[in-house]
C-alpha cells in the first residue's frame, strides 16, 4: 500500500502545533509518510512573532519519510490556504490526509486513513474519510459508518473527488432546493446551512462547509471511525472559528483493527444517534450543566468501585 502525503495547516500557535506533531511521530506510520507542513503568514504585527515560533519549531522536526515546509509569503487565511494547498498536495500524490494545528492523533491515525483510503478509493460514491467521530453511543454499529455530512477533524479524500470543488457562494445557494437544505441539515436537527449564508454575507470565510455541499450535490457519502482518533485541543478559543464548547472534544484511541464497510448506503442508526445528540446540544444552560454533573458523579463513582 502507498502511503497518503500528511498535509499539515499551522499558523500562530506553537503549543498547538507541538502536540499535534508529537502525537503525529507517535504514529506507527509517521517514519514511511511524508509531511508537508504550510506556514501562512502573519495578518498584523501582533501576531509576527508567535508565527515565527511556530516557523522555528516546524523547521527542527524529524521522524518522518521527507518533510517539506511552505512558508506563505502574505496571509491567505485558513480557508485560502487550505483550498490551496489540499489541491496542489492531493493533484501530485491522488490523496491526502489533512490535518490542522490543533488536532492530536491516536498513534493508529494514520494506518486508519491510509486503510481507509485504499479500501475505497475505487467506490466512488465515498468522497471522504473522516478520523474522528461525535460522542455517541457505538453499540451495533461496529468500526465505521457511512453518512452525508463531512467534518474536517483530522480527514482525507482522493483527487478524483477534491477536485469537484469550486467555493462559489452564490452558485451553491441557487443550487440547493427547500427540501435539500433540510436534507443538508441532517434533517433539521442542525444548521449547517447557516454556515453557506454567513459565508455569503461576509460575515466568515470557511472552506469545509463547501466541501461538505459538494459531496452533498454529488450524492457522496463520508466514512465515520465509530470510536475516535481524533482530539481537537483547540476549543479553548485560540483558533479560527473554534468557541470553548468541549462537547465535541471525546477522545477514544483504539487499535488498529478495522473491518470496514462494504454495503454503501448511509447508516441510518447512526444518523439518528448524531440528530440526538446535536438535540442534547440545544437544551437550556441551566439544564446541561445539572446533566453534566450527574453524569461526571456517575462515571467517577463507577470508577472507584
Amino acid at each position: 500500500m502507498k502511503l497518503a502525503p500528511v498535509v499539515l495547516f499551522v499558523y500562530n500557535r506553537p503549543f498547538h502545533t507541538k502536540q499535534t506533531v508529537e502525537a503525529l511521530l507517535k504514529n506507527e506510520l509517521a517514519d514511511e509518510s511524508e509531511l508537508f507542513i504550510y506556514s501562512d503568514a502573519p495578518k498584523n504585527e501582533e501576531v509576527q512573532e508567535s508565527v515565527a515560533e511556530v516557523r522555528a519549531y516546524i523547521k527542527q522536526i524529524d521522524g518522518f519519510k521527507k518533510v517539506t515546509i511552505i512558508e506563505r509569503e502574505k496571509n491567505l487565511g485558513l480557508a485560502d490556504s487550505i483550498l490551496d494547498g489540499v489541491t496542489k498536495v492531493v493533484n501530485m500524490y491522488g490523496k491526502v490526509i489533512v490535518l490542522e494545528d490543533d488536532l492530536v492523533t491516536s498513534p493508529y491515525f494514520l494506518r486508519f486513513m491510509n486503510e481507509a483510503l485504499e479500501f475505497y478509493k475505487d467506490k466512488k460514491r465515498v468522497w471522504h474519510i473522516s478520523g474522528w467521530n461525535y460522542p455517541i453511543e457505538s453499540g451495533g454499529l461496529g468500526d465505521i459508518f457511512l453518512w452525508r455530512v463531512m467534518n474536517c477533524w483530522g480527514w482525507a479524500t482522493w483527487a478524483d473527488r477534491w477536485n469537484y470543488l469550486k467555493k462559489d457562494v452564490t452558485k451553491t445557494i441557487n443550487d440547493f432546493t427547500t427540501q435539500e437544505i433540510y436534507k443538508f441539515n441532517l434533517d433539521g436537527s442542525y444548521q449547517f446551512w447557516k454556515q453557506v449564508t454567513d459565508n455569503h454575507e461576509g460575515k466568515i470565510n470557511t472552506w469545509a462547509i463547501f466541501w461538505y455541499a459538494t459531496i452533498f450535490k454529488n450524492g457522496g457519502l463520508c466514512v465515520n471511525p465509530v470510536k475516535t482518533y481524533v482530539e481537537n485541543i483547540g476549543l479553548d478559543g485560540s483558533g479560527t472559528h473554534c468557541g470553548t464548547d468541549n462537547s465535541f472534544s471525546k477522545p477514544d484511541h483504539i487499535d488498529n483493527k478495522i473491518t470496514f464497510e462494504k454495503e454503501i448506503t448511509e447508516n441510518s442508526v447512526a444518523v439518528e444517534r448524531i440528530k440526538a445528540f446535536y438535540k442534547s446540544q440545544k437544551k437550556p444552560l441551566l439544564r446541561r450543566i445539572i446533566n453534566k454533573i450527574v453524569s461526571t458523579i456517575y462515571f467517577m463513582r463507577k470508577e472507584y468501585r
